[in-house]
């Protein structure tokens, strides 16, 4: 399937379908995912030092998504790279490892020990929307993006990622990543939200706001990343409600290079990687076009 095959600066993929961070925590699904289609793969976040996470109920389905707030559980940088990592190389595809954190120094030192054990590249995750202190706070602001990237660039020479949630200066912080040598930006993550049990009374989440993920974000998502592709001279990543196929074609055609695939997996299962790339072909061979990066930003008007 060449006609799928994209490059992500360095990072070269052999279709535009990349697994979201979070949905798939062990090395052995992750290599699945890529056996099952995926382009690439991203690891759950990862933080310096072991985070527990928030208690059950951590996610519950709503209409045409999912609100989750599962408070970055991991089992700490080190250890998941030691255990995780080679298991999910075994896919045969590009890891690229999500790294989380409060402090520049504590996405430097998590994305330095990736590279160390092997990880393709790095995505950090300046988005998630319901942790105080890290992701979204973090990428809303754009001199705090701009120190971020700065010291985990200066560690590494495998390709730098940044993922940003929604905010009203997405660009401005995209723009500071590009400019501190970000290999790409990945938008948008969750949106932030809650869940009411009118007959608990009582917020269904133990964290009483998650974020919320699939088809009822795609809108905002792809206005996000129309704005960014215009702005933007390194490649964005679409993320938010890719489902199918056509929604993908969507993203790529308000100027995504590649798209991240995260509820569908949990309501679809993995097939949906061979799915999405299997009609992608199929549409870019109806309409004569030679292959997905002819498709990249070509809207309309």
């Amino acid at each position: 399937m060449s006609r799928l095959t994209v490059k992500l600066g360095k990072l070269r993929l052999s279709n535009p379908t990349i697994l979201a961070s979070g949905l798939l925590s062990t090395g052995s699904l992750l290599c699945r995912a890529l056996r099952e289609g995926a382009g690439g793969v991203v690891t759950k976040s990862l933080t310096l030092e072991r985070r527990e996470g928030y208690s059950t109920p951590v996610v519950v389905g709503v209409k045409d998504g999912l609100v989750n707030a599962v408070g970055l559980t991991n089992p700490g940088g080190e250890e998941y790279l030691r255990e995780e990592l080679p298991l999910a190389k075994k896919g045969g595809g590009p890891v690229i490892v999500s790294v989380a954190g409060g402090k520049g120094e504590e996405f430097a030192e998590v994305a330095s020990k990736a590279e160390e054990a092997g990880a393709d590249a790095v995505e950090l995750n300046l988005s998630c929307p319901h942790v105080r202190g890290h992701g979204l706070e973090i990428g809303r602001d754009p001199k705090l993006v701009r120190e971020v990237v700065r010291r985990t660039k200066e560690v590494l020479s495998i390709p730098l990622f940044v993922k940003l949630g929604l905010s009203d200066r997405i660009v401005v912080s995209a723009l500071s990543a590009e400019r501190e040598g970000a290999d790409g930006v990945v938008a948008i993550n969750t949106l932030p939200a809650m869940v009411v049990d009118v007959y608990a009374r009582r917020a269904i989440l133990s964290n009483v706001t998650g974020g919320l993920s699939g088809p009822a974000i795609r809108p905002v998502a792809l206005r996000c990343v129309y704005e960014l592709y215009q702005n933007l001279s390194v490649p964005v990543i679409g993320c938010g409600g890719v489902e199918d196929w056509e929604s993908a074609a969507e993203f790529i055609l308000a100027g995504a290079r590649a798209v991240q695939v995260g509820s569908a997996v949990a309501t679809r299962g993995l097939r949906v990687f061979s799915e999405i790339c299997k009609g992608l072909s199929n549409y870019l061979k109806r309409e004569g076009i030679q292959n997905v990066d002819n498709l990249v930003g070509r809207l309309e008007g």
